[in-house]
């Protein structure tokens, strides 16, 4: 498989991987959790997921023709409380990530060296994909982060779960070497 071929099947893991951390994390809370602010300077989780749903539809809605900070779009918008139900978040966490994966799911290697524009800087397809692998696992960590300080009962781990590590090594180095993604074997956990 050439190299770019590769890179796109990559990075679809990768993200799913991260989108499903997202979720795991948030299905673990009550609903109004989902809304805390503990200060006027943090964000709760429903924004920070209205700020990654309003940056996916932004970055990706017509990529290749159109800048990819819409002018429809209203950032700053992101960052005020007008989510108010878990369905609504959801809806929201759902749409960005259908518009990006839509958009991905399309690409095709050759594709990758194109130049597209970010606030008029242009970028390769794979640079404004590495940006985003950047940007969205940050927000995703936060929400996990977030969602653990909250959680009220036991949380149910994301990862290797504390004091397990040589249990999980244990596994890994019990089995033949060969090539493939980690998020093959960490999806299939998050399930």
């Amino acid at each position: 498989m050439e190299t770019n071929s590769q890179y796109l099947e990559s990075i679809k893991k990768q993200f799913l991987y991260y989108k499903t951390l997202g979720e795991k994390a948030m299905e673990q809370l009550e609903p109004d959790q989902l809304f805390i602010s503990v200060n006027e300077d943090t964000n709760s989780i429903a924004t920070i997921v209205k700020h990654l749903s309003g940056n996916m539809l932004s970055r990706w809605t017509d990529f290749f023709t159109t800048d990819g900070e819409k002018e429809w779009r209203n950032r700053d918008g992101e960052f005020t409380e007008t989510i108010t139900t878990k369905e609504e978040l959801f809806e929201a966490w759902n749409k960005g990530w259908d518009c990006f994966f839509n958009a991905i799911n399309e690409l095709t290697s050759d594709q990758l060296s194109t130049i597209i524009y970010i606030r008029n800087e242009g970028h390769t397809v794979i640079e404004a994909i590495n940006r985003q692998l950047a940007h969205y696992p940050y927000h995703i960590g936060q929400i996990v982060f977030y969602a653990k300080m909250l959680k009220h009962s036991e949380w149910n781990s994301l990862s290797i779960p504390k004091n397990k590590s040589n249990d999980y090594n244990a596994d890994k180095f019990s089995k033949e070497k060969s090539i493939r993604n980690f998020t093959d074997d960490e999806l299939n956990k998050l399930k």
